[in-house]
């Protein structure tokens, strides 16, 4: 089983901590949907005819696209590839975009998982954020959702903000919770470089991030969402019930997955490879009947790394026999070594042929990866 990854590179504003590829004008956009349909079409033998479990609308904001031109993207995939008869197709969304039509019309076209961007239930840190909406429209477009009949329903929050209060971001959590979604995913924020975030702390407008305070509201959130049923499965990612997310797991098992359009990434099991991230020469491309991308084949070591680093962020943790086959027996003895030192010091726990971060090592997921690398 495999996934498909469609990257909608479009925004009505830019938020001011977002890094992904995104463009806040749609000149490019009719253009640039039929360059999605004809990569779909020059990629179908990447996954080498494994059936599609799973179809994903990212971005960018993917509800800014009309019915019939999401209805048409899940058609070329539909007539190219074999998708199972009942797959996860899931739509990020904002919810100034979801409308009562909008909903039925994307249950019309076989939409049946929402991922919202809420970020907050605060107007002060949306205003702060830069973000379209407001805190009323995250509310009424969750629960009008759900009358609808979309059982499957994530949302996305932002912690760590420096105007963020511990008590304001309980009563954040506690919001989504009794929203009842499904599936909520929760990240800290990070100041990456060329984002208006970033520029506005190097000229003292905005306070920088903390790490301590980023720490102590996840310690916050885990404790807050696994009191209310839900379950931490992967470092950033709570589900009750089991309601995962089908298509990121599959990432985070290693499974295959095609990204199509531009700054999408795709996995084979043996690279990895990229597109460009620029919509006028991925459009330029695709009309000169040719696909952009950077290609990096795997070695072993690339292969129990990402293992490592993504692995460890898991419910499923990591396997030692996977690590094992893929390494020459002194490497893997000084593997075991470090692997002994990070139980020893409280980071992980073992369990037959799989280790496991422990609580304390999830504050430190990517410290414990990267001291356990290999190469």
């Amino acid at each position: 089983m495999a996934g498909i990854y469609i990257h909608i590179p479009f925004c009505k504003k830019a938020c001011h901590y977002c890094d992904f590829h995104f463009s806040t004008s749609l000149r490019f956009k009719e253009p640039l949907l039929q360059a999605l349909l004809k990569e779909i079409e020059e990629q179908v033998t990447y996954l080498e005819g494994e059936p599609i479990e799973t179809i994903y609308f990212g971005g960018g904001t993917p509800s800014l696209l009309l019915l019939d031109e999401l209805g048409a993207l899940l058609d070329q995939v539909k007539n190219h590839y074999e998708v199972i008869e009942a797959p996860e197709v899931t739509l990020e969304a904002n919810p100034d975009d979801l409308t009562r039509e909008k909903l039925l019309e994307l249950k019309q076209i076989g939409v049946n998982r929402l991922s919202i961007g809420v970020q907050s239930f605060f107007d002060t840190h949306l205003q702060w954020m830069n973000r379209a909406h407001s805190a009323h429209e995250s509310e009424n477009c969750i629960k009008m959702a759900s009358e609808l009949g979309f059982e499957n329903i994530t949302l996305d929050l932002i912690y760590g903000m420096p105007n963020l209060s511990n008590e304001e971001w309980e009563a954040n959590i506690q919001k989504a919770i009794a929203l009842k979604v499904g599936h909520i995913s929760a990240y800290n924020l990070t100041m990456e470089e060329q984002t208006a975030y970033a520029h506005f702390v190097k000229k003292g407008v905005y306070q920088a991030p903390s790490d301590e305070k980023g720490a102590e509201q996840f310690s916050i959130l885990v404790k807050t969402l696994e009191k209310a049923g839900y379950q931490q499965y992967e470092t950033s990612n709570f589900a009750k019930e089991e309601a995962y997310s089908k298509h990121n797991s599959s990432y985070w098992k290693g499974k295959k997955y095609l990204g199509i359009g531009p700054s999408a990434h795709s996995y084979n099991g043996v690279s990895r490879q990229w597109n460009i991230a620029n919509n006028k020469r991925y459009i330029d491309a695709l009309n000169n009947g040719k696909l952009f991308f950077e290609l990096e084949e795997l070695t072993n070591f690339d292969r129990v790394n990402e293992h490592l680093l993504i692995g460890l962020r898991t419910i499923w943790g990591c396997h030692l026999n996977v690590i094992e086959e893929q390494l020459e027996t002194k490497v893997y003895q000084t593997f075991l070594q470090e692997l002994e030192h990070q139980k020893e010091i409280g980071m992980l726990q073992l369990n037959k042929n799989k280790f496991y971060l422990t609580p304390k090592g999830k504050l430190f997921a990517d410290r414990v990866a990267s001291d356990l690398f290999v190469g």
